[in-house]
């Protein structure tokens, strides 16, 4: 099976690596030549949590040729509508993509390759990007090995391919086949609006999150929106890491407390992790706000559901990308009046 991974940046680094370490020969597709050169020239390279280095073949899209049976999905969604266009001339019939994006990248993407070769997945792990070639593994090995990713089928049924797409996965850690796609996709999109869209926000960790009392509170609530704007959608969250991530929604803020050790039971486990979309407003890039938090926000109002802690992070994370800036800890003070408004007990509206 011909092989690819589009997107060399931080996971598809080290996805790639370990794929072809555990003898999985796949290419990795980068629009950076620099990146593409350090990676054949000094192969690519896992520190943090891992210490590997692994030759690979990298190439620039213009280096592609010829017809790939999987591709493997792993650039951002900003650049969606560029890269699945130059990515179909490379497809056959029988192709399977699968986009182990964030959000839900999964209708869009079919309606360019087809929902017949399109699968979607989620990712369980995180990393963050250093240099050419050279990324971090920010998560344990002991919970990537044990919830590396989860994938499916757009419809549900279990085909063959999966497994043919599992066995690729699995070079990197446990790979479920589940049949509940958007589950998964929502529960990862609570994983990533979450921590990820805090650690935009604010221009910090997911540890530096943790560990701040009122950080915490608005990500309780941020939760809570993910979770009843996708009830509302008419999806119930699958399963993640073990974990029931429905157990997070409540009905009174009075509750919040008593979810804290289960955020910290989950989330401990990648206190060094540095979301992505931080990581591109480092960069003087856009990042994937809308397709994270954004989703809650336009769902919530295509449902009726109030999303304001949601919006305020999209609202934190547009201003700093638009100034090509990043934030700090201190605009946590901008979720000071939606914390009081729920302290006194009134609910906002849409």
């Amino acid at each position: 099976m011909r092989a690819a991974i589009i997107g060399a940046g931080s996971l598809g680094t080290i996805i790639g690596a370990l794929m072809n370490h555990k003898g999985k020969s796949v290419d990795l597709i980068d629009v950076s030549v620099e990146n593409v050169a350090a990676l054949n020239a000094a192969g690519a390279t896992i520190t943090g949590f891992m210490e590997l280095n692994v030759p690979v073949r990298a190439y620039t899209p213009e280096q592609m040729t010829g017809k790939y049976d999987l591709v493997f999905l792993l650039n951002k969604q900003t650049a969606n509508s560029v890269v699945l266009k130059n990515l179909l001339p490379f497809l056959h019939e029988e192709s399977i993509v699968c986009t182990l994006q964030n959000g839900i990248p999964e209708e869009s993407v079919a309606a360019v390759v087809g929902r017949e070769r399109t699968i979607g997945g989620a990712v369980g792990f995180g990393a963050t990007w250093l240099k050419p070639g050279v990324s971090m593994l920010t998560t344990t090995q002991e919970a990537v090995r044990k919830f590396a990713f989860e994938i499916g089928e757009l419809d549900g049924v279990v085909r063959p391919r999966l497994t043919a797409v599992q066995e690729y996965l699995q070079c990197v850690g446990n790979t479920e086949i589940l049949t509940n796609l958007m589950g998964i996709r929502w529960a990862k999109v609570l994983m990533n609006a979450t921590f990820s869209g805090m650690s935009a926000a604010l221009g910090c960790t997911f540890g530096d999150v943790l560990a701040d009392a009122k950080a915490m509170t608005c990500v309780a609530f941020i939760a809570d929106e993910c979770i009843k704007v996708s009830h509302a959608q008419g999806v119930r969250l699958a399963r993640m890491q073990g974990e029931d991530m429905e157990s997070f929604e409540f009905h009174d803020p009075g509750e919040i407390p008593a979810k804290m050790p289960l955020y910290k039971k989950i989330w401990g486990q990648h206190v060094k992790l540095k979301a992505s979309m931080l990581q591109d407003l480092e960069k003087g890039r856009d990042c994937e706000i809308d397709y994270i938090n954004g989703i809650i926000c336009r769902k919530g109002r295509e449902s009726g559901v109030p999303t304001p802690f949601n919006d305020k992070v999209v609202e934190l994370v547009t201003e700093a990308q638009n100034r090509r800036g990043v934030n700090d800890f201190s605009y946590l003070s901008r979720f000071d009046a939606l914390l009081a408004q729920y302290a006194a007990g009134v609910r906002v509206t849409l």
